[in-house]
């Protein structure tokens, strides 16, 4: 989709960081929750609808708290992001409030949206919300998440909710204009405006590149790299929908994205959608890796088979049956993520082995493949 494109939007996800609300210094950007509603306000008067992920809980729960940096340890970023939400919450609504629009709150945590069933009855609740002209409030549930079931940061979860919303456009505001081909201070520095894919050695270089260029070594309150976004964004193309990351320090970002400006890194929709059920499970949070050999590999990625546990080489992790897992090519990189019709210890008794093999060896079966060409999505 081309930048003239994005103005056919109607349905929005916008992702704002913690850095453009609750700033280092532990102060809050108070001005900027009246100019994002003021924005969200018109453009949900102008029909479209716009779902908002925000971060800042915790950012904003230790400056309530009084505390002079953000806590290392997992109960203490628990406490800070309880105390932090309700004035997350409480801001945005008397925002919104000046237009008239109510704010719905919704938390989510990765091992929720993990559950079919709970992702589908998050997605009802999201629909409901905005056909009854609510502005939609997500956030992570950082007071009861843990490291382990964390989604990492709402970036990737601002991802996964442009497949929960059905929206047609991702938005993430963060605090500089977008991937830079270097260092965003550096004046040779150039902004990258249009990223057609998402590769690895573009990856590469958003590792070196800070989402916020003045961030120093432990003084950050938010969690989201530039890497982090792209890879947000890798994961909503998939999906058929474009990401713009641009600076959302600058009043009216999003209307200039909607009226076709070159502003920010447009991440272009790939032109192979998956489906809804395929989208989440590209979404998971792996449990385990399996390593194939070259005859699996090309058995996946030329001719759409199942994976049979003849192509696995090695099993990592400790997975359950239904549990997502990385499918992992001989130079290490994923090339696909499934659902795993059998366990961890399962999958190393029959890995190598013919599908004659399976019931011999386990005394049952669970069908030939140990991920169905239906459950498995390649990346």
């Amino acid at each position: 989709m081309s930048r003239d494109g994005l103005r056919r939007a109607r349905r929005i996800v916008v992702k704002v960081g913690t850095s453009l609300l609750a700033p280092r210094d532990g102060g809050v950007h108070v001005r900027r929750f009246a100019e994002l509603a003021d924005e969200i306000a018109g453009l949900v008067a102008n029909g479209l609808q716009v779902v908002l992920v925000s971060s800042g809980a915790v950012g904003l729960g230790v400056r309530r708290l009084g505390l002079t940096e953000r806590p290392a340890s997992i109960p203490a970023k628990q406490a800070a992001a309880a105390v932090g939400q309700i004035d997350l919450c409480r801001r945005f609504e008397r925002a919104f409030a000046r237009h008239d629009l109510l704010v719905g709150q919704i938390l989510l945590t990765h091992q929720g949206l993990a559950d079919r069933e709970r992702f589908l009855n998050a997605r009802q609740t999201l629909h409901a919300l905005l056909a009854s002209g609510v502005v939609p409030l997500i956030n992570e549930n950082d007071s009861v998440a843990t490291e382990e079931l964390r989604v990492g940061d709402n970036d990737l979860l601002s991802a996964m909710v442009v497949n929960l919303s059905g929206a047609d456009l991702l938005v993430m505001l963060t605090d500089t204009d977008g991937l830079f081909d270097g260092h965003p201070n550096d004046p040779g520095s150039r902004r990258i405006a249009e990223v057609p894919q998402v590769t690895r050695a573009l990856l590469e270089v958003a590792d070196s590149r800070p989402a916020d260029p003045a961030a120093q070594p432990g003084a950050a309150v938010g969690t989201g790299g530039m890497r982090a976004k792209l890879e947000a964004a890798r994961l909503a193309s998939r999906y058929g929908v474009p990401t713009v990351i641009v600076d959302g320090a600058h009043r009216g970002a999003i209307g200039r994205i909607l009226h076709g400006e070159d502003t920010g890194t447009h991440v272009h929709a790939s032109s192979r959608q998956l489906s809804s059920r395929k989208h989440w499970i590209a979404s998971l949070k792996p449990r385990g890796s399996l390593h194939l050999d070259e005859g699996a590999v090309r058995a996946i990625t030329e001719r759409g088979r199942s994976l049979l546990p003849i192509g696995i080489v090695e099993v990592e992790g400790q997975f359950g049956r239904g549990d997502p897992v990385r499918c992992v090519a001989g130079d290490g990189e994923e090339i696909a993520r499934a659902l795993s019709a059998y366990d961890a210890r399962e999958v190393e008794l029959i890995k190598g082995q013919r599908t004659p093999r399976i019931e011999p060896l386990l005394g049952y079966t669970n069908g030939d493949a140990v991920a169905h060409r239906d459950d498995l999505v390649l990346l």
